[in-house]
C-alpha cells in the first residue's frame, strides 16, 4: 500500500496534479417501463427464509430490492406493496435461529440451527388487506406454489400463505393473477415459477415417480401428493397460461429459470461418506455385517453410509448420492443409522433420483427460455448464476458459497437465501434486465445487507 502512495506522489512531481473529476452517467430505464412493477412467484419471491415467513424476510426480498433500483431510473407509481406478516418470530411456524444443540448420547454441544422459542406470529394468519389504491399488492409470491398449481381451483383453501391475501378463496392462482394484472395494470413484471415443481420431490427423498410423465392434475382439483416432479406437459400448459396473463396488458418483463436445487446446502451439508472408521475392529465388524451389500471393501477412514433405496433394498451409497439436511444426526451418532442400520429412504437422494431432478430442471428451463424468446422478454439464467455461487462467488472482497452457515448466501433452512443472498439474486436479475432492455440501473451493494445472525 505504501508503494501506491509513493508512486502517486512522484507522479505529481512530473505533472500538474489536478483534482479528480467525478464523471457520472445519467441513469436511464432504456427500452423498459418500470413504473408499475408486479412480482410473480413462490417462496423465493415472497422473501421466505430460515424455514419461515417474517416481515424482515419480506422486506429483504429480491422484488423489494428490484423496486428500489427501479425507482432510480423512473417515476414509479406509488409504493411497492407486499402482504406483510406482523413480526419476525415466524409464520406459520417458528423461524430457525442459531443456538446451542446437544447430542442425546454424548456430552457434545455445538452451535447449530434450532427453532425460535419466542411467541409465534399469531397475527400472521389474518387476511392481509391492502389500503393502497383499492387493495394494491405488488408481490404475489406464495411459498409452496408450483407452476402447475396455477390451474388448481380452491387453492387458497389449501395454502395458508395464499389465503392471507388472495382475492378469492375458491378460484385458481391464475384467477388471482388475472385479478392483480387487471387492477394493477403493471408495466413490468418478473416471474420466477418452477422451483417447487422439482423441489418437493427432492426434499422428500424422491418419494414419487420422478419421470415427469405421471397422470396430469385435473383442473379444479388439487394433487395432494406434492412429493413428485410435476408432469412436463402440465407444467408447460400452466406456465404458458400464467405468462399470457402476465403480458395481457402489454407489460414487459423478465422470466427467471430454475436453479439446480441439488447444489443447495440442504443437499450438500451432511457428507454421504461420513462413516468414519478409526479401528480395524470396526472395519472387520462392518465388513462382516454388510459384506454382501458393500460396493467396496470397508476401510479405515471415510466410508459411504449404508442406505435404503425406495424399493426397500439396502445397500451402501455410491459417490455422488446425497443426504438431506433433515436427517436426524443423533440417529447416526446414537442409533447406528448408516452403520448398523440403513438410513431410511426419505433422507436419501439416489443417482436415479438425481437424474430425474436434473432432467426435469433442464426440460422446464428449456421451456421457460422458449417462452422468453417467443414473447421477447428478458431471460435470467439463475441456474448458471447459482452454479457460480456453488463454486464460490466473490463480491467486493467477500466470497459467497453454498457452504451451510459459513457461505453467507443461504439461510438456516439450506434452501432459501439470506438478505445478502437475495441481494445477489437481485443483482443478477438487474444485470440481465440492463443488458436486454438497454437500461443502466446500478447494482446493489450486497455486503451492506445482513447474512445469518449469530447469537
Amino acid at each position: 500500500m505504501r508503494k501506491i502512495y509513493i508512486i502517486g506522489a512522484m507522479a505529481c512531481l512530473f505533472a500538474a496534479c489536478k483534482p479528480n473529476v467525478s464523471i457520472t452517467t445519467k441513469l436511464t430505464q432504456g427500452n423498459a417501463d418500470f413504473s408499475n412493477y408486479l412480482a410473480i412467484g413462490n417462496s423465493l419471491t415472497a422473501g421466505y427464509a430460515d424455514n419461515s415467513l417474517t416481515v424482515s424476510g419480506q422486506l429483504n426480498s429480491y422484488p423489494q430490492r428490484l423496486f428500489e433500483q427501479f425507482q432510480l431510473v423512473t417515476n414509479v407509481k406509488g409504493t411497492f406493496v407486499q402482504p406483510l406478516v406482523n413480526g419476525n418470530s415466524g409464520y406459520p411456524g417458528p423461524k430457525m435461529v442459531l443456538g446451542m444443540t446437544h447430542s442425546l448420547c454424548t456430552t457434545d454441544s455445538s452451535l447449530g440451527p434450532v427453532n425460535y422459542t419466542g411467541p409465534i406470529d399469531s397475527m400472521g394468519s389474518y387476511r392481509y388487506i391492502s389500503t393502497v389504491n383499492n387493495g394494491q399488492i405488488n408481490n404475489i409470491g406464495v411459498p409452496g406454489i408450483r407452476a402447475v398449481d396455477y390451474l388448481v381451483g380452491n387453492y387458497a383453501l389449501m395454502n395458508s400463505y395464499a389465503a392471507r391475501f388472495y382475492n378469492s378463496m375458491i378460484g385458481t392462482p391464475l384467477d388471482e393473477l388475472a385479478y392483480r394484472v387487471h387492477t394493477l395494470h403493471p408495466t413490468f413484471f418478473t416471474m420466477w415459477l418452477g422451483a417447487n415443481d422439482v423441489l418437493g420431490y427432492a426434499t422428500n427423498g424422491g418419494k414419487g415417480d420422478g419421470s415427469g410423465a405421471v397422470a396430469p392434475i385435473v383442473p379444479g382439483t388439487y394433487l395432494f401428493n406434492t412429493f413428485d416432479i410435476s408432469p412436463y406437459t402440465q407444467f408447460d400448459t400452466a406456465y404458458d397460461r400464467a405468462l399470457n396473463m402476465a403480458i395481457s396488458t402489454g407489460a414487459q418483463g423478465a422470466l427467471i429459470n430454475i436453479p439446480d436445487i441439488t447444489s443447495l446446502p440442504f443437499f450438500n451439508t451432511i457428507p454421504m461418506d461420513g462413516l468414519i472408521l478409526t479401528r480395524q475392529t470396526q472395519v472387520d465388524s462392518l465388513q462382516k455385517k454388510w459384506g454382501t451389500v458393500l460396493h467396496k471393501v470397508a476401510q479405515l477412514g471415510n466410508n459411504d453410509y449404508i442406505v435404503e433405496q425406495h424399493d426397500g433394498l439396502v445397500r451402501q451409497a455410491v459417490p455422488g448420492e446425497l443426504l438431506l439436511l433433515t436427517v436426524p444426526l443423533d440417529s447416526i451418532r446414537c442409533a447406528g443409522w448408516g452403520i448398523t442400520k440403513a438410513i431410511p429412504r426419505d433422507y436419501v437422494i439416489t443417482t436415479e433420483e438425481l437424474q430425474h431432478i436434473r432432467l426435469a430442471t433442464t426440460n422446464f428451463n428449456n421451456f421457460i427460455q422458449y417462452e422468453a424468446t417467443r414473447h421477447k422478454l428478458a431471460y435470467v439464467d439463475m441456474n448458471a448464476f447459482m452454479s457460480q455461487i456453488a463454486s464460490g462467488y466473490t463480491y467486493n472482497g467477500i466470497t459467497y458459497s453454498t457452504q451451510y452457515i459459513s457461505g453467507g448466501a443461504f439461510s438456516l433452512d439450506g434452501v432459501h437465501p439470506t438478505p445478502r443472498g437475495y441481494a445477489l439474486i437481485a443483482n443478477q436479475i438487474l444485470s440481465t434486465i440492463n443488458s436486454y432492455y438497454k437500461s443502466n440501473m446500478p447494482m446493489l451493494d450486497v455486503n451492506k445487507y445482513h447474512g445469518i445472525d449469530f447469537p
